[in-house]
């Protein structure tokens, strides 16, 4: 049998990185750590990381302030020296700390500190001058929806509704439907309806019931870093609205272009272009957004997936990170960060979301689709605060606010605990499932290389040339009955190699049907089950 080989990703693992020549500051200086090294067993490391992380932020722990070795501070918090290691890599990864193996480590400048708690919706709108428009600007108009902020309806655990012949559909950008909770979600809202007062069904804060957005902003703190001030949360209908709430107001301050990836989702493209701002496409590499054409495009906004980008699934290097938002800074400008599928991680730690490091120039958003379902169009955007009081004016002119059931049964859902038992069902499912589709690339097509599979929902699998050319392999897989979306067409590049280059969602289909679905492939494009000369 063949293997899939696996291609190195950015953020898959890394070495202990031991620091034994930095200087101990003191047992004092960590004291505030020490309350993390109290909390349960199970849960001290990430609360270790959290502390670290917070004081970072807080500026208590100011850039450039070297850290004690591992094993100094290990011996002084009284904790082991891997949970110690294992909390320098998670945020020497997210950008909060930066070193080198034998030099030390070090808290880096990327971070910013982050109000919360100040309330109030306002935030005087900025002069804004007019965008730039240097950089090859094109509106993103082809290819599929799928992606972060897919449009598009999908099937169950096989087929695909409303389009006949098609057996197997790997398109991506879909969840299993199936697993949402019915029964939890049912007894969520006959606990909303018994106790829910008249009052609340009137017309709501546009930013959101205050319920939900405290508990959203405690989740979201707690699992994905970010700095959640639930003033500053806006629960809107996913990524989508958010992304054009956030375009409307760009606009409005005089900003005309916006970056997208390269490649990435065409949908964040078009979101914004219904707003009346055109796209540039911004080239990535192995760690993210390139810097150069960055600065050349003269764009002040840009859209990003660092945490598993899509459609590359990479994660973002800490270096990436932090020229992202010295150039955020340098143009005045914002960044729209679309976590899309933070939740999902297999073979690595979860990536801290970029909106941690800088919540004055980072809008981080986010929603239920892939963890619930895209039908029930809850999502939410932190929003910084000079831009708050333009986006929840926007908001409540485009719909008078969000339905308040949904929304009380949703913050019922995540405070009773229902929506972390849920995250955990669907990561043990979709563990499953991308196993099964890398047994059967591994089987059907030898040879295939894939990437992006530590995270998320989708991998991006690289079929040797002799199996193509592209444009037959995809014809042979459609007469097959096989639903494909290639590579191309999220972005520019064509390589002249001859390789097939796949997108291959997984979620949605079960272990029987994703090895259906490789067996017709490779039957179709004559592969069979062993090596090819």
């Amino acid at each position: 049998m063949g293997q899939a080989r696996r291609s190195p990703e950015v953020g898959d693992g890394a070495s202990d990185r031991d620091v034994p020549d930095a200087r101990p500051q003191g047992r004092s200086a960590w004291e505030l750590l020490l309350p993390a090294v109290g909390a349960p067993a199970r849960r001290r490391g990430r609360a270790l990381q959290e502390a670290l992380r917070e004081a970072v932020r807080s500026g208590r722990l100011a850039a450039g302030t070297r850290l004690p070795s591992t094993r100094e501070l290990a011996t002084d918090l009284g904790v082991s020296r891997g949970l110690v290691t294992e909390a320098y890599e998670q945020l020497t990864a997210e950008g909060y700390l930066r070193g080198r193996r034998g030099a030390g480590t070090w808290v880096s400048g990327a971070a910013r500190a982050g109000t919360v708690g100040t309330g109030g919706t306002g935030g005087a709108p900025g002069a804004g001058g007019a965008d730039g428009t240097g950089g090859v600007s094109r509106a993103v108009g082809a290819g599929g929806t799928d992606g972060p902020a897919r449009t598009t309806g999908g099937a169950g655990a096989g087929g695909v509704v409303g389009m006949p012949g098609v057996r197997v559909d790997f398109r991506p950008g879909t969840p299993d439907l199936s697993l949402f909770p019915r029964s939890a979600w049912a007894a969520a809202q006959r606990s909303v309806l018994a106790r829910l007062p008249h009052r609340a069904l009137g017309y709501p804060d546009p930013r959101g019931l205050p319920e939900l957005r405290g508990a959203l902003a405690g989740m979201l703190a707690r699992r994905r870093g970010v700095v959640a001030d639930p003033e500053r949360l806006v629960v809107c209908s996913g990524v989508a609205q958010a992304s054009t709430l956030l375009g409307f107001v760009l606009r409005a301050r005089g900003l005309r272009t916006v970056g997208v990836e390269d490649p990435g989702s065409p949908e964040h493209g078009r979101l914004f272009a219904s707003t009346g701002m055109e796209t540039v496409w911004l080239p990535l590499d192995g760690e993210g957004l390139r810097p150069g054409p960055l600065a050349a495009s003269g764009v002040r906004a840009v859209v990003v997936t660092p945490s598993h980008q899509f459609p590359s699934g990479i994660a973002w290097s800490a270096e990436r990170r932090a020229a992202l938002l010295d150039w955020a800074r340098a143009v005045d400008g914002y960044v729209l960060e679309d976590d899309y599928d933070g939740d999902f991680r297999y073979d690595r730690a979860p990536v801290g979301a970029l909106q941690g490091l800088d919540p004055g120039r980072v809008v981080y958003a986010g929603s239920v689709s892939k963890s619930l379902a895209p039908g029930m169009r809850l999502g939410w955007m932190l929003v910084p605060e000079k831009l708050l009081g333009e986006v929840v004016e926007r908001k409540r002119t485009m719909d008078l606010g969000h339905p308040v059931l949904d929304q009380a049964v949703l913050a019922e859902f995540v405070t009773r605990g229902g929506y972390d038992r849920q995250l955990r069902r669907c990561q043990r499912a979709y563990r499953e499932r991308r196993d099964a589709l890398l047994a059967a690339l591994a089987e059907h097509l030898p040879g295939t290389g894939v990437s992006g599979i530590a995270a998320g929902l989708h991998v991006i699998a690289r079929v040797p040339a002799r199996f193509g050319p592209p444009e037959r392999f995809l014809a042979r897989a459609a007469g097959a009955g096989v639903a494909l979306r290639p590579l191309e067409e999220y972005g520019t590049a064509r390589p002249a190699d001859g390789d097939v280059r796949l997108v291959i969602g997984y979620a949605h289909l079960s272990p029987s049907a994703i090895a259906e679905g490789i067996g017709l492939l490779a039957e179709a494009v004559g592969a069979g089950a062993g090596p090819v000369g």
